[in-house]
């Protein structure tokens, strides 16, 4: 497999560096200096991978890989970026960066990084043969939108890590989802994930829950008890809806985080643990400590890598997709025949806003499934939904009532007609902002722009 590396004008890779770079690439890799005979030899040649140093002169690394990505958008690009924020690395991988390596990372690191990549290259050409699955834990993540696209590679870049991440979202959103995600792609996937619900339990239980207790130290403590905090030892601790835990309790929490010890209620021994926490929340936790009612302090020390799961209304090119691998699952778990679900039901669940996002369309799919009986295919009645109007629409999905003049009319001209007035509504709503019109519309971008010169060029 082949490997590109492209350097600033001033710099280059030593024979040093070479020689750290993974056995598999050593004789494969090709260097070139400078942003534009990067971009050159991406478009000339066959890689299957792409190294990039920055900052390069003329070119900003935003720049660079949205020519690469262009030119090929299933090719990893690695970003070096030694003076590189954090901003920057968010940007960068929402652009579509495999990873992006900061200050302090060095080449065996990067070597690291892209045999990494390169291996689920393969793993991806075989999954496309039907041979294996090239990321497992992307089998969690259902849809292919910007939005998911996005959530992939910021899970990408944090997995690794031991940061606490605050996961924010709509409920129903799959924060949870994303959590065990983040543990199936770290080093801690092979331990179970630890899940606490923090809204589930008074303040009393729920202290005895994650810290533990011995014997006695309590009212009812009639044995003891390990807290989830050492049962997620070496692991991932999930804390849903943290925005709903007691202060005095938030207090306790900041302790533990910052000296990674936690002592069992009733007792003074202290334990050393080693946990990665994940935590989630669907209100605005920075209004709580506006309000009085979260911890300044705790807030900021959850905040370390802020992760917001996007409402499903943002991201209905993924409902197709997670309507039928929620009929999967459905048929799997109770043993009976596979069903499809009817073009026409498709659009019915497109035409819908669903309030209560993926947990809404599951819990819909699952009714459907059990409603239909014998039948094999699901339909638009199979799914109860409110009417288009009573669930506002992201866009007007019935047909217009046309009425057929006896004497006929022009076909072409009452087409365009009706197009130019749903793409004038589109800009009229989004303040003339193309790519949200073709969002709203469900068409990409550059078919938008062809369709509104078309009609200006008939117009004239």
């Amino acid at each position: 497999m082949r490997v590109l590396w492209g350097t600033s004008e001033s710099s280059g890779v030593t024979p040093e560096e070479r020689e750290a770079l993974p056995g598999l690439c050593l004789s494969e890799v090709e260097t070139v200096a400078g942003a534009a005979a990067a971009v050159e030899a991406a478009r000339g040649g066959s890689y299957d991978a792409i190294v990039a140093e920055f900052p390069m002169a003329e070119w900003t690394a935003e720049e660079w890989l949205e020519e690469v990505r262009r030119l090929n958008r299933s090719l990893p690009v690695i970003i070096r970026y030694p003076h590189g924020s954090f901003q920057e690395a968010v940007r960068l991988t929402k652009l579509g960066a495999y990873d992006f390596l900061g200050a302090g990372t060095e080449v065996e690191d990067t070597a690291r990084v892209v045999e990494r990549a390169l291996s689920e290259q393969r793993a991806r050409a075989l999954a496309l043969a039907g041979q294996s699955d090239p990321a497992p834990w992307k089998r969690l993540l259902v849809g292919e939108s910007r939005p998911i696209r996005t959530i992939e590679g910021i899970i990408r870049m944090i997995a690794p890590r031991r940061a606490t991440v605050l996961i924010t979202g709509e409920t129903g959103t799959g924060k949870e989802v994303a959590a065990r995600a983040i543990h199936a792609a770290s080093g801690r996937g092979h331990l179970p994930m630890v899940a606490v619900n923090c809204n589930a339990l008074p303040a009393t239980l729920l202290e005895a829950e994650l810290f533990g207790h011995v014997k006695g130290a309590f009212t009812g403590a009639i044995a003891q008890r390990v807290g989830r905090f050492e049962l997620a030892h070496r692991s991932t601790l999930f804390l849903d809806e943290i925005g709903d835990m007691p202060l005095d309790l938030q207090a306790k929490l900041l302790r533990v985080i910052q000296d990674r010890e936690v002592q069992r209620l009733g007792s003074s021994d202290t334990l050393r643990l080693d946990v990665r926490i994940i935590v989630a929340s669907n209100t605005d936790l920075a209004a709580g400590v506006r309000e009085g009612s979260f911890r300044e302090d705790l807030f900021y020390r959850l905040n370390i890598v802020p992760l917001r799961m996007p409402p499903l209304r943002e991201r209905v090119s993924d409902i197709p997709l997670l309507a039928h691998h929620f009929v999967e699952k459905v048929c799997r778990n109770e043993g009976i025949a596979p069903k499809r679900i009817a073009e026409a039901a498709v659009e019915r669940l497109c035409a819908y806003t669903w309030p209560g996002n993926v947990r809404q369309l599951e819990n819909a799919v699952e009714m459907a499934v059990a409603m239909s009986g014998e039948e094999e295919v699901l339909y638009p009645s199979d799914f109860p939904l409110p009417a288009p109007s009573e669930g506002k629409p992201l866009a007007a999905t019935a047909a217009p009532s046309i009425r057929l003049p006896d004497d006929g009319l022009d076909f072409e001209r009452t087409v365009s007609r009706i197009e130019r007035s749903i793409l004038s509504q589109a800009l009229e709503r989004t303040g003339g902002n193309k790519k949200q019109a073709a969002q709203m519309l469900r068409l990409k971008r550059t078919t938008l722009s062809a369709k509104l010169k078309s009609l200006e060029a008939a117009a004239v």
